[in-house]
């Protein structure tokens, strides 16, 4: 295995975590603050989701001429930019300039979920399962960065609150930027595949396995965002818990995200991927009974906490499911497909939630995701005797 790249996405991933979990907590805190609407109050998170879909396929065409390291390299740039514009939105009192800091730190997030392919792809295809969940792991030291960036940052400039912590994330993505230049070489990246035959995507993303890891992603992407963009805003605004204690909670869900990627890469090869899909699903679909139960601090904590792990399996298990179905020579077309209905799916999810938590309420909101889930339980049993799910080799060496 490739550790020095790694070890580098791992520390980037650490990054990327810190500056989103911020983005995250602040974004309908803030907007809410900005807003002369209460219900666009997580519009600027809505527009940094959707943003990450737009650009979804600009990155990967990018990465495809330039290569991987120098597009996270650009894509860090621009997260020092959105975290400054950010900053001059709250020192202006700016909704829209906070909506175009949204915007452009949804271009780096773009990038940021290419992260996982450039682990897999640095690793023999065998090992790809923990080379995804590996890298993810830097998420937790986000989950206990980002907390306490937010906490001591938000009075460090007196004059303006929370403009300490978006610059020192600004300066936290300059590190990262030189960090990405140290990349190594990944599979993929020579010459040896230019006459590689590559089907039409129509054949690719037609795959049943195809079909149900990309949904698998929507899914966990989609339901794991409706329910953490609302929850600042539930809490917070509505609810009246402190800033520090809705911090709290978004520290466990993030926990809960990451923490299980320790298991989820050894898991899949024990158990198999889509028994861990499911078991993901399973833990979405409990988090939501949870959250139906009540709303007091406990109720968050633990929904939120099983929020995490769901969408850990499910995540983790669509991405290993979705390398299984394309040739090397096809994985920046097959990508950018995942990626634009993953976070498709995440920027509706992000752009509901505000508007439903206010007109309808918490409860309302919990409830909706259930269709979606016992969808993709029933397209997880569809596919289990599928070939293509016990791949464990590049599909241009399994057809040669």
């Amino acid at each position: 295995m490739k550790f020095r790249n790694l070890l580098i996405l791992t520390g980037c991933q650490l990054i990327s975590a810190t500056g989103a979990i911020i983005m995250v907590t602040l974004g309908g805190i803030i907007g809410s603050q900005l807003a002369t609407d209460p219900t666009l109050a997580t519009l600027p998170v809505s527009i940094m989701v959707l943003c990450v879909a737009a650009t979804t396929i600009p990155a990967t065409v990018l990465m495809r001429k330039i290569g991987r390291k120098f597009g996270f390299a650009l894509a860090s740039i621009s997260a020092v930019l959105s975290s400054l514009l950010a900053g001059l939105a709250l020192y202006q009192q700016s909704f829209f300039v906070f909506i175009l800091a949204g915007a452009v730190f949804g271009i780096n997030m773009a990038f940021t979920q290419q992260y996982r392919y450039a682990a897999a792809e640095s690793v023999d295809p065998k090992y790809s399962p923990r080379a995804i969940s590996f890298v993810l792991l830097g998420a937790i030291g986000g989950a206990i960065v980002g907390p306490e960036i937010v906490k001591f940052g938000q009075y460090a400039i007196p004059d303006v609150q929370f403009l300490g912590s978006l610059l020192a994330v600004s300066v936290l993505y300059v590190v990262q930027a030189f960090l990405f230049l140290a990349l190594g070489p990944m599979h993929g990246e020579d010459e040896t595949l230019i006459d590689e035959p590559q089907r039409p995507l129509r054949e690719i993303v037609s795959q049943p396995v195809f079909i149900v890891a990309v949904l698998g992603g929507m899914t966990a992407y989609g339901v794991m965002t409706f329910i953490m963009t609302a929850t600042p805003l539930s809490m917070h605004v509505h609810d009246g818990f402190n800033l520090e204690v809705t911090a709290q909670v978004i520290r466990s869900h993030v926990l809960g995200m990451y923490v299980p990627s320790l298991v989820s890469g050894i898991l899949i090869e024990r158990i198999g991927v889509t028994r861990l899909m499911a078991i993901g699903a399973f833990g979405l679909i409990a988090a939501c009974a949870i959250g139906l139960q009540g709303q007091s601090y406990m109720h968050y904590l633990y929904a939120l906490i099983l929020l995490g792990v769901g969408w850990n399996f499910l995540y983790v298990g669509g991405t290993t499911l979705v390398t299984r179905t394309y040739r090397l020579s096809e994985r920046f077309r097959a990508q950018a497909v995942n990626e634009f209905c993953v976070f498709g799916m995440s920027a509706l999810a992000s752009l509901l939630a505000g508007t439903i938590i206010y007109f309808y309420g918490w409860f309302t909101l919990i409830v909706v995701p259930f269709p979606l889930l016992v969808l993709i339980l029933v397209g997880l049993y569809y596919i289990r005797k599928d070939p293509l799910v016990g791949v464990t080799r590049p599909v241009a060496a399994q057809s040669a």
